[in-house]
């Protein structure tokens, strides 16, 4: 039977098989509470060997607690976060980076195709500098972008040139920065640390983990005192080695990227075939999982009315569609022509 959800959000896979064989492995005996067990430090030691480099790793529940935790340990109470305006520590996080850090005030920035425009970055920096103005402390990137596009290794080490020569700290929303490595197919090193990023928010739950997100500080001093904080949130999971097990699992078989590249590759299987309808059109450039396309509203509303599942915020007459690690060829197939079929009926 086919599932109508499966392109609504890459939140709505289940989990990939590396990932549940590791949760089983991991399931045999006792561990240490906590994470002071073998599985907590192996998948600790498999990010580092993955990025290259010595740098702490906690891992909490969700993606608002990495992102919100994250950024509150970069900012006090009167400093402020520079985002895009369609980032979803603002849109979507219901406060919680300003409920973290007490206050720190988010400021918005434009920029095409969901990247930040750096001009509009120095020029919310540089505007004021007296004590009435929010202190812009964070520079806060998401990669892949809300719109699915993809920050390149030269555009992230200018962003982090000019966020040190600001005097700010560059963290990365990186729910799908799996799906940015894959398509770019560089190294993490390249377009992490090596970039000048700080702190990543590495996603792992809509990658195929069942919960689940991984928070990298590549500056050792950002990190103290992080347990503590993820303590007081709430994020300290007692049986931690069931978050870590599937970040040891995929990254030792090589799932984590594996998968990425499979739900970009269907990414752009989809945008192949349902821009080859006529009235639709791309709306941003297909660089990794995420496919958004312009249709007419009564094929919308057709598509909603026949039970598909997917998401319209990002404009009139605008469209989602999400491809995930489960996502198969066929899927897209079906899907395709149901979309020909409502289409069709449309004209008659």
């Amino acid at each position: 039977m086919i599932d109508k959800n499966m392109f609504a959000s890459d939140n709505y896979s289940g989990i990939c098989p590396s990932a549940w064989k590791a949760l089983e492995e991991a399931n045999h005996g006792f561990g240490c509470a906590y994470g002071d067990d073998d599985w907590t430090h192996r998948a600790c030691d498999a990010l580092r060997d993955f990025f290259e480099t010595d740098c702490q790793v906690f891992f909490v529940f969700n993606g608002t607690a990495a992102n919100s935790l994250a950024l509150a340990s970069l900012c006090r109470s009167y400093h402020s976060i520079i985002c895009h305006e369609l980032a979803h520590v603002e849109t979507d996080e219901c406060g919680a980076c300003e409920f973290f850090s007490n206050g720190t005030k988010v400021l918005l920035v434009p920029g095409a195709d969901g990247k930040v425009d750096l001009d509009a970055v120095r020029h919310t920096v540089e505007r004021r500098t007296d004590i009435h103005y929010p202190k812009p402390k964070a520079l806060s990137l998401t990669q892949a972008t809300e719109v699915g596009t993809l920050y390149t290794v030269a555009e992230m080490a200018a962003i982090g040139g000019l966020a040190k020569g600001l005097g700010l700290k560059l963290h990365v929303d990186g729910a799908r920065f799996a799906n940015a490595l894959a398509s770019l197919n560089v190294a993490p090193a390249e377009l992490s640390w090596r970039a000048g990023v700080d702190v990543l928010t590495f996603g792992g739950t809509k990658n195929g983990m069942p919960v689940g997100e991984a928070v990298v500080f590549f500056d050792h001093k950002l990190a103290e005192e992080f347990d503590f904080r993820c303590k007081q949130a709430g994020q300290l999971a007692s049986k931690m080695r069931f978050l870590a097990a599937p970040w040891a699992g995929m990254l030792e078989a090589g799932a984590l990227l594996d998968n990425a590249d499979h739900a970009n590759s269907m990414a752009r299987l989809l945008a192949t075939q349902l821009t080859g309808i006529e009235g639709i059109s791309l709306v941003h450039p297909v660089e990794a999982s995420a496919v958004f396309v312009r249709l007419p509203e009564p094929l919308i509303d057709a598509l909603h009315d026949a039970g598909w599942h997917f998401y319209t915020f990002i404009g009139s007459g605008h469209a989602r569609f999400m491809c995930s690690w489960q996502t198969t060829a066929a899927d897209v197939g079906y899907f395709v022509a149901e979309v020909k079929r409502l289409a069709d009926l449309q004209k008659i």
